[in-house]
């Protein structure tokens, strides 16, 4: 199997690319795959694969000027607890780009990393209802 089998990947541009290794696995529960920081490296969690672009980059330096800036796309986390995760990163000094938010898919908080790029956690809402039927 490939890595391309086993992973789906988002590229973020960051900034120091040590420091964001640093900020997914001491975080976010990533853990490094490969290095060549500080141009470069690539973290993993489950099925996503992390790729960590800094400037020296040859995916930074594909990217057009009017594109090279954080954006409003964002990886989305599943957690199962929300609140002892926000109390989590807050202990660890992290702060959030918004204010908690719930609707029908459950409650949802952005968190940047140190380059700005957005992470969504969400906690998912309770299914009610019949059970699903097996076979």
């Amino acid at each position: 199997m490939t890595p391309s089998d086993q992973y789906a990947s988002v590229r973020y541009l960051v900034d120091d690319v040590q420091a964001a290794v640093d900020f997914y696995t001491t975080h976010l529960g990533f853990s490094v795959n490969t290095s060549a920081a500080p141009a470069f490296a690539d973290v993993v969690r489950g099925p996503l694969r992390l790729l960590l672009s800094g400037p020296a980059s040859s995916g930074a330096r594909a990217t057009p000027a009017d594109a090279a800036t954080s954006g409003r796309n964002r990886i989305h986390l599943i957690v199962d607890d929300l609140d002892a995760e926000i109390g989590r990163l807050r202990g660890a000094g992290l702060s959030f780009r918004s204010d908690l938010v719930s609707g029908p898919g459950g409650r949802q908080i952005l968190l940047a990393d140190p380059a700005g790029n957005l992470i969504e956690l969400l906690q998912p809402a309770q299914r009610t209802g019949p059970a699903p039927a097996t076979s």
